[in-house]
């Protein structure tokens, strides 16, 4: 299963906070990572290098230089969960892609009152966010998951 990176912090002890797209949060530990496999060790080695820590075009995963990047799915499965108070909200871009959907169908559902702005949705500056609850209430589980 694909769960999309959509940002990536270097916490203190080798911890790294990963926000998904589906609106979730997880916290990774390198630590058993950098015991065993010897390309991590660098990361202990160079303290600077830990820092660099980004998301990999397209979300698949997060990278640090040529030689060292993670998957989004090894981050997703062996990540633990945190709550934070933007569990369940969901960028329309990515709504429309977990959901299979125009963008358009999302502002009109906004517009009829399907998606109720300020419950539903909201907008943050230019960009749109919709509650996970909200989407399944109205169009079922997500497609691409």
């Amino acid at each position: 299963m694909f769960h999309k990176v959509k940002a990536v912090s270097a916490l203190d002890d080798y911890k790294l906070m990963v926000q998904f797209a589906e609106g979730i949060t997880k916290i990774y530990d390198l630590k058993p990572l950098i015991k065993e496999v010897p390309v991590f060790k660098s990361l202990e080695d160079i303290p600077e290098l830990y820092e660099t820590v980004e998301v990999d075009s397209g979300g698949y995963g997060i990278i640090w230089n040529d030689d060292l990047d993670l998957s989004c799915d090894e981050l997703f499965e062996n990540g633990n969960r945190v709550k934070s108070p933007f569990d369940g909200l969901i960028a329309f871009t990515d709504a429309t892609t977990l959901w299979g959907l125009n963008e358009s169908t999302l502002r009109k559902a906004i517009a009829y009152g399907k998606l109720i702005n300020g419950i539903d949705a909201c907008k943050f500056g230019k960009q749109w966010v919709v509650s996970e609850k909200a989407m399944e209430r109205e169009y079922g589980k997500p497609k691409f998951k």
